[in-house]
């Protein structure tokens, strides 16, 4: 053999042991996010700074358990209108995050139930299925908020944010007790927004580490993408009514998942879309329109049922 021969060769190899170790590089790396992604430790968790009382709300601590063991905390604001709002935390949030609107839907007469989802707050759990678990939560909180006191079990709806809002639709698609939902920033599909919220939660390019990321969460949660999926589920709440805010700034979920949800969504139907806005935030940027069209929504939707005549 000739020495360039063996040159070669030896480039070659080194060539080949370089490919080798990068693309385990690059495994080890999806594989790392992906558990980053789908698992919420206690220990490493936003928790709630605040409660109810630091916006002038009466309120108390409560808690249900789940159909699988799991027990999750929460807070209830009394009402006085006797109809009731479930306010649903997004992903790797706490229920403190929905007390502006708890606040904002007291002024009006609501009761309101602060629920956390397993693996997030002080809940039970690690592990986040972005639907595919998280509706038993809201079943068991649906639930508990049937034996409220001065509670009319007609008159519940709910509202949540981000992924709060996609597993929102996703109980209520078969919760006909719900009344009403209000969807704040959801994702159309996990399928479909998976590149833009990799790109967000990690800093990753899309390519090539989206698709990694997403063939190793399909296998630590036991579902594919696709299955989780508002589209298919949100046309089974008509005639129920929902209100879909969607901005058009928004990097965490595709912002075209707001358009996709309405088309697919049957009347009566609502998209409160603003091009400048970004993720969850029409409660920070535009509070009074906010005020206006989300409490006129379930003014609307949970009127009391008139008493029937003699």
């Amino acid at each position: 053999m000739t020495r360039s021969r063996r040159i070669g060769r030896r480039v070659g190899w080194a060539l080949l042991v370089l490919a080798v170790l990068a693309l385990a590089g690059l495994l080890g790396k999806t594989w790392s996010e992906a558990e980053r992604l789908v698992t919420n430790p206690l220990a490493t968790r936003k928790l709630p700074q605040k409660t109810p009382a630091d916006f002038a709300l009466d309120y108390r601590d409560v808690a249900v358990t789940t159909r699988d063991g799991l027990h999750l905390v929460g807070w209830y604001v009394p009402g006085h209108n006797g109809a009731l709002v479930i306010a649903q935390h997004g992903y790797k949030s706490h229920r403190g995050e929905m007390l502006e609107e708890a606040q904002m839907l007291a002024r009006h007469g609501y009761g309101v139930l602060l629920t956390s989802l397993r693996a997030h707050d002080r809940s039970d759990g690690e592990t986040i299925s972005f639907g595919k678990r998280e509706g038993d939560d809201l079943d068991a909180w649906y639930r508990y908020a049937l034996t409220l006191p001065g509670v009319d079990p007609r008159r519940i709806g709910i509202l949540g944010n981000s992924m709060g809002a996609v597993i929102a639709i996703e109980y209520a698609a078969r919760q006909p007790g719900l009344r009403a939902v209000v969807a704040h920033s959801p994702f159309s599909s996990l399928a479909e927004t998976i590149s833009t919220s990799v790109g967000y939660y990690t800093g990753l390019p899309a390519f090539p580490f989206a698709s990694l990321i997403q063939f190793w969460a399909e296998r630590r949660l036991g579902l594919r993408a696709e299955d989780i999926d508002a589209k298919r589920w949100i046309g089974a709440l008509g005639p129920r009514p929902v209100l879909i805010l969607q901005g058009g700034a928004d990097v965490t979920v595709i912002p075209e998942s707001g358009r996709r949800l309405y088309a697919a969504a049957r009347e009566p139907k609502e998209l409160w879309f603003e091009p400048q806005l970004g993720h969850a935030n029409f409660d920070l940027k535009l509070p009074q329109d906010y005020e206006r069209r989300v409490v006129g929504f379930f003014d609307r939707a949970l009127a009391p049922t008139p008493v029937a005549g003699p």
